[in-house]
């Protein structure tokens, strides 16, 4: 955390540079972006990854990373989904999100000190997209004032296709 005239900033500077650290990927090339927008993680059925507490330990590590990288959400909530069984392509995406976080170490959250102190939220869903259970995903961000502060991804396993039969 630094304070600025105008505000405060949370970042997690040092902690991105110890995983980038520990993963080797401290001299890596950044990658521009953390996922291809057209992804079929969930069904590869490629080869399984041969250290599954490696992949467990740097999936726990980029939730925590979340709080300052509120894109990453989605995406990690895709790949917490190996965790019984991670492949290598998910090894493989995982290393892409920290290339892609290499790019940007420095990123945080700003809250202004002029900043309404009021909340909003914006979710979204899409219908039956997970593509091994046809769960549908919904989203949320949380913002105070105009900075953003948090979000998740959400599976949702009970649908009804009307208001009347939720009742």
């Amino acid at each position: 955390m630094s304070r600025r005239p105008n505000g405060l900033f949370l970042s997690q500077w040092k902690y991105t540079l110890d995983i980038l650290s520990e993963t080797g990927l401290l001299g890596a090339k950044p990658s521009s972006s953390h996922i291809d927008q057209h992804h079929h993680l969930a069904l590869d059925d490629g080869p399984l990854y041969s250290d599954s507490s490696q992949y467990h330990r740097l999936i726990a590590r980029v939730i925590y990373l979340t709080i300052t990288h509120p894109e990453l959400c989605y995406l990690v909530h895709v790949l917490a989904q190996f965790m019984q069984s991670p492949r290598v392509s998910h090894w493989k995406d995982a290393l892409r999100v920290l290339r892609y976080i290499k790019g940007h170490p420095g990123q945080g959250i700003f809250l202004r000190r002029d900043s309404a102190l009021h909340l909003t939220v914006c979710c979204d869903f899409d219908r039956a997209s997970w593509p091994l259970s046809h769960c549908s995903l919904t989203g949320y961000f949380i913002f105070l004032g105009c900075s953003h502060i948090s979000g998740k991804t959400k599976k949702q396993y009970t649908v009804s296709r009307s208001s009347a039969e939720a009742e």
